[in-house]
């Protein structure tokens, strides 16, 4: 599953055929379509598979800490350590014209979203403050992955990168 997803978000999402990437994980044709009926059954479970290994990954974590504001600056910190994540959050942005990956990208921007502002809220932000500190958090997030990635911007040295970081948090954290 984990080399179906990798070969999604490398080559596209419609840059994938069944036989290729049959081949890259070592089975037949056929074994893959016993596996998965079509081309969408695979992805829809490789997009489901990334959600819930999301879930664990981040909000499990960041559960565990109980200040919020603590919570919010981990959630910051883990989030930007990962440029995995923004190669597979980018291409997942570029296949938003399939019905599945624009579907579980509303899902997963909408729970971003909720779980950002519920710690602003906690911080004693009132909730329409929390929400509109949630969709500039969000907002900035998606808008460096795509300055970044998608325009080719030459990569921040870590020094740079980590003081942008941290002024994004200053900025963002009450």
């Amino acid at each position: 599953m984990r080399a179906a997803f990798d070969a999604l978000c490398r080559e596209g999402l419609s840059a994938v055929a069944v036989e290729p990437l049959a081949r890259q994980l070592g089975v037949t044709k056929g074994s893959f379509y016993w596996h998965f009926k079509t081309r969408d059954a695979l992805l829809a479970a490789v997009l489901e598979r990334w959600v819930a290994s999301e879930q664990d990954r981040v909000f499990d974590r960041l559960d565990a800490i109980s200040d919020p504001r603590e919570r919010l600056r981990e959630l910051f910190l883990l989030v930007a350590a990962e440029s995995r994540e923004h190669v597979v959050y980018t291409a997942l942005l570029q296949g938003l014209d399939h019905p599945l990956v624009r579907d579980v990208m509303e899902r997963v921007s909408q729970k971003r979203q909720d779980y950002i502002a519920t710690g602003y809220r906690q911080t004693g932000m009132d909730p329409t403050e929390a929400l509109h500190r949630a969709r500039l958090t969000y907002a900035a997030y998606v808008g460096f992955i795509q300055m970044a990635v998608q325009l080719h911007r030459p990569r921040l040295r870590l020094e740079e990168y980590k003081a942008y970081v941290e002024h994004v948090m200053r900025t963002l954290i009450p």
